[in-house]
């Protein structure tokens, strides 16, 4: 079984290289909807959050407070440093327990956008990074998030740098609104499985 980590920076099309990867009956974890969940339903994270950010993090009815916690590790570095810490191996565990699951698969994904900062690296074989312009990345997450563009530069900044990630990465898909996706992937996928 070989684990490829799909990876980019916020509005870059990672989300899209997964479904076409799950559309060739690869299976993909994602971290983003996995930290959600466990952000709402883990004691253990609850509680170190809570104490750290005070009781209102949490709403009355026990969900996260999203926008909260959002301002508090965006404008703080040891804030997002903090959540992180314990978030990261949360999520790792889970993942490995969805991984543990898949038995019998030649092939799974895991999406993040934190791939190689998170430590997740060690548990995949192969990394793809998506990767789009700038502009296109900020307009595309405006679009989606609601945000205005000093939030979406915030973020972006709170990333490694594209040349990083491109360096790290074993390979790089091009989602510029000009070059398919969808051939990539495809061209991906015959080179992978003839290996």
């Amino acid at each position: 079984m070989k684990v490829v980590g799909i990876t980019g920076g916020i509005g870059s099309g990672k989300s899209v290289v997964s479904k076409l990867l799950e559309i060739n009956d690869i299976p993909v974890y994602n971290t983003d909807i996995a930290a959600k969940k466990i952000h709402d339903i883990s004691q253990t994270v609850r509680e170190k959050l809570s104490a750290r950010f005070g009781s209102e993090l949490y709403e009355p009815y026990g969900l996260l407070n999203r926008p909260m916690l959002a301002a508090l590790i965006f404008s703080h570095p040891e804030n997002r440093d903090f959540v992180h810490s314990v978030v990261h191996p949360a999520v790792e565990e889970d993942f490995l327990e969805w991984k543990t699951a898949q038995e019998g698969r030649t092939l799974l994904g895991i999406e993040s956008a934190l791939l190689f900062e998170s430590g997740l690296k060690r548990w995949i074989d192969l990394s793809i990074n998506v990767s789009a312009p700038l502009e296109i990345r900020i307009l595309r997450t405006q679009k989606r998030d609601h945000l205005d563009r000093e939030a979406v530069l915030s973020r972006i900044r709170n990333q490694i740098s594209e040349e990083e990630r491109s360096a790290l990465a074993d390979y790089t898909f091009i989602n510029d609104d000009r070059q398919a996706l969808l051939p990539q992937v495809e061209n991906w996928l015959k080179f992978v499985k003839s290996e």
